[in-house]
C-alpha cells in the first residue's frame, strides 16, 4: 500500500526532538490525530527504538506539535502538544511540554502565522493542554527566527540564539489550583510502601514531589542506575499514582496508572556535589537544589522545563518538601539554580503567599531552539485507515 504526505517540520525545542505540523494540515476531526502521530513517530515499538518512525526511543524524543490560529484574543497562536508513548499505542495530551514550547514561536514566525518586524519578536503562545498563555521572546535574523547565539544548556551540545519563556499564572495548570489539596504538604498513604510525604503542586505541569532520602536515594542518582534499580521505580510508581488521586486529576488507581501524562513525579535534596552524564561534576555550591524528575515511566536526562518550573514555584512555598531543601538566600525572587543529571538548569519564579493562599504570579527561563528539517513526513496508509476513509488526504 502506498503512503500518505503530510507537510512538517522537524524541530529541537530546549533539549526536546519533534514533529511540528500546521493545524490546516490536518484532519478537522482529531479524534484522526493519533493515528497520524503513532504513524508518524514509529509507536508502537516494543523494542524501543522507533526506528520505523521519527522518535528517538526515549520520551523526550516522542514529542508531536500542532500549531493554528489563536483562539483566544490575548494570544497569536494556539499549541497542542501531543506526547506519543514509545511502547504503547497511545497519545497524551494531559501536560504541555515546556522544551518544545520554546520552538512554537519561531516556528510561527518562520511559516508566515505571525508577522514581525524589527530586532525581536514576541509572541504569545496560547497552550491549548493547559489553557495557560506563553510569552515567547527571541531575536530575528532577516525576519527569521535567529538560531546562532551564545546560549548554551545542559545537554545540548554547542550554542544557540536564546528564547525567553515566560509562563503567565502557570498555577493550576492541570486541576486549576496551585495546591489542589490546599495543603503545602501531605501525607500519601500509599498500597505497598506506606506512608510518605510529598508536595502536590500544580505549576505549568502538575507534579508529584517527595524527598530522596525517603525513597532510600542520595537525590544525585543519574537516570541509568534509576532505570536498573526496579524497586525504586515501582515504589515512584505507586507514590504517583497515589498522589494523581489526591490531586483529583484521576478518580481512582486504575485510572492513575493509564493517565501516564500527569502527574510527573520528581525528587528533591539538598545541594550537593553530583556526577554528571558527561562525567563532570557540578559542585554543591554552584546550585540552590538537587531535583530528578520521572515522566512517562522513565528517569529524564535534562528536566522537563514545565516540570523545572512547577519545582522553583514550590521551592518558594514555605513548608513544601521543595522548600525544605533549597538554599535559602536575601533574595526571594532570585532564579534558582537546580542541578540534574545534564547540568545547571536557571529558572526563575515569583511566588507570592496572599490572603486566598499561595499564588504564582509567573516563571521563567531561556531555552534555545533549531528548525531541522522541513518538507513532508511520509506514512504508511496501512497505519491511518480512518483518515483514508475520511478522505481527507490523498494518497501519494
Amino acid at each position: 500500500m502506498k503512503q500518505i504526505k503530510l507537510p512538517a517540520v522537524f524541530m529541537r525545542g530546549g533539549t526536546s526532538n519533534a514533529v511540528v505540523f500546521k493545524q490546516k494540515d490536518l484532519p478537522q476531526d482529531r479524534a484522526l490525530w493519533d493515528q497520524i502521530f503513532l504513524a508518524a513517530i514509529g509507536s508502537p515499538d516494543p523494542n524501543g527504538r522507533q526506528l520505523d518512525g521519527m522518535g528517538g526511543g526515549v520520551s523526550s524524543l516522542s514529542k508531536v506539535c500542532v500549531v493554528g490560529p489563536p483562539t483566544r484574543p490575548d494570544a497569536d497562536i494556539d499549541y497542542t502538544f501531543a506526547q506519543v508513548q514509545v511502547k504503547e499505542a497511545t497519545v497524551d495530551y494531559g501536560a504541555n511540554c515546556g522544551n518544545m514550547s520554546s520552538a512554537m514561536g519561531p516556528f510561527a514566525v518562520d511559516e508566515g502565522l505571525v508577522k514581525v518586524s524589527g530586532r525581536e519578536a514576541l509572541v504569545r503562545i496560547h497552550n491549548t493542554n493547559t489553557r495557560k498563555i506563553i510569552h515567547a521572546l527571541f531575536s530575528l535574523d532577516d525576519g527569521l527566527a535567529a538560531v546562532d547565539g551564545d546560549l548554551a544548556i545542559p545537554g545540548v551540545a554547542g550554542t544557540g540564539a536564546p528564547v525567553k519563556l515566560e509562563f503567565r499564572d502557570p498555577g493550576g495548570a492541570t486541576t486549576g489550583k496551585l495546591l489542589p489539596t490546599g495543603n503545602a504538604v501531605d501525607v500519601l498513604d500509599v498500597p505497598g510502601v506506606g506512608n510518605v510525604r510529598a508536595s502536590l503542586v500544580d505549576a505549568a505541569n502538575a507534579t508529584v514531589w517527595v524527598h530522596a532520602r525517603d525513597l532510600g536515594l542520595t537525590g544525585t542518582e543519574l537516570p541509568e542506575a534509576l532505570e536498573a534499580n526496579a524497586a525504586v521505580m515501582q515504589k515512584l510508581s505507586a507514590i504517583r499514582i497515589a498522589g494523581s488521586v489526591a490531586m483529583g486529576i484521576t478518580a481512582n488507581a486504575e485510572a492513575a496508572a493509564k493517565n501516564k501524562s500527569v502527574p510527573f513525579i520528581g525528587f528533591v535534596s539538598s545541594p550537593q556535589d553530583a556526577k554528571l552524564l558527561s562525567g563532570e561534576t557540578i559542585k554543591a555550591d554552584e546550585i540552590d537544589l538537587t531535583g530528578r524528575v520521572i515522566s512517562n515511566g522513565q528517569p529524564h536526562r535534562a528536566l522537563p522545563l514545565t516540570v523545572s518550573l512547577c519545582m522553583a514555584v514550590a521551592s518558594r512555598i514555605e513548608g513544601s518538601v521543595v522548600n525544605e531543601v533549597l538554599r535559602k538566600g536575601p533574595d526571594a525572587e532570585a532564579p534558582i539554580r537546580i542541578g540534574m543529571p545534564s547540568g545547571i538548569l536557571t529558572v526563575a519564579s515569583t511566588v507570592r503567599q496572599t490572603d486566598s493562599g499561595w499564588h504564582a504570579e509567573q516563571g521563567a527561563f531561556y531555552r534555545t531552539q533549531r528548525r531541522m528539517f522541513e518538507g513532508q513526513v511520509l506514512v504508511r496508509a496501512s497505519r491511518v485507515p480512518g483518515v483514508i476513509a475520511a478522505g481527507t488526504r490523498k494518497v501519494a
